[in-house]
């Protein structure tokens, strides 16, 4: 089988000194290929932590294989896509996540390229997420919202040290009490299913018109956890966030405050990360928006 690996996944393997997954991964499409009755196709460019690939199956049902890289647990995906079971996510038609394999449902453009006005790409978002959100109990093995929180509170200070001290320490600090309220607030009596990084790039159209996301992260979290990624959207839209935010809470019922906080997680988080890794203009854009509201 000829299969071509993009580069940003060479590069992402490579990186973490993982180069012989680069030799192994083709029998692995192959073996799955086989087991599952598929036609592979050619390889989707764009990710840096998967290889994702056209498959049809027997039938003719037009799919897409995703494998992980080296590190990435495919797991908590799968348990987020088993439990949303096509209502907001794409649906997953297979797994073997001890081979680091899902076979989902393929759908088509991303809204980024479909839909050109930046509201109009929030408000599809939120709904898209409104379907996703569904109860689940402490007995479901993800992370919940309170964990992240408290990871991101872990790893900011140090993320922030490496990038060369990207944004003011006050904006740093902001975050980490935006951190802290969000983890005490987390309640499992009423947490929610969230996808953890919805934004118009993992947001694909259906076959019904709608949207779909792809890549959940997978938490168990208050509903803002996911509406806070949506405040951090287009950064340079130049809009009033705290009228974006109350916008959303409007749509969906969702305390104002609690979204704000998780914008400003996600902002800061999102802005220092990317700093690091140079993704610009997006990490200054990011920064230099929380700066001023911190100020």
């Amino acid at each position: 089988m000829s299969l071509h690996i993009p580069d940003q996944v060479r590069r992402t393997v490579t990186a973490s000194g993982n180069e012989s997954w680069l030799d192994e991964v083709p029998a692995v499409v192959d073996s799955l290929a086989r087991e599952w009755s598929l036609v592979i196709g050619p390889s989707f460019s764009g990710g840096l932590a998967a290889l994702v690939v056209e498959a049809t199956l027997v039938d003719g049902t037009a799919a897409v294989l995703k494998i992980g890289v080296p590190g990435r647990d495919l797991e908590p995906e799968a348990i987020a896509l088993r439990l949303a079971d096509g209502e907001g996510c794409a649906r997953l038609l297979r797994e073997d996540v001890g081979r680091q394999a899902l076979l989902l449902e393929r759908l088509g453009a991303p809204m980024y390229d479909v839909v050109s006005d930046p509201a109009t790409q929030h408000d599809l978002l939120c709904d898209a997420a409104v379907r996703l959100w569904r109860p689940i109990g402490p007995d479901v093995g993800l992370p919940t919202g309170a964990d992240l929180a408290e990871r991101y509170a872990d790893r900011l200070p140090q993320l922030w040290e490496r990038a060369g001290r990207p944004c003011s320490p006050a904006t740093v600090a902001d975050a980490l009490e935006c951190m802290h309220r969000r983890r005490l607030a987390h309640d499992d009596r009423t947490a929610v299913l969230v996808h953890g990084d919805i934004h118009e790039m993992n947001a694909l159209k259906a076959s019904d018109g709608s949207y779909k996301f792809i890549d959940p992260a997978g938490l168990r979290a208050e509903p803002a956890c996911d509406l806070g990624t949506i405040v951090r959207c287009t950064p340079d839209l130049g809009d009033d966030l705290r009228a974006r935010t109350e916008h959303l809470a409007s749509r969906t019922g969702v305390d104002p405050d609690a979204i704000w906080d998780w914008g400003t997680i996600h902002r800061v988080v999102s802005g220092v990360y990317s700093c690091s890794i140079g993704f610009q203009p997006f990490g200054n854009l990011l920064l230099a928006e929380a700066d001023r509201l911190t100020a």
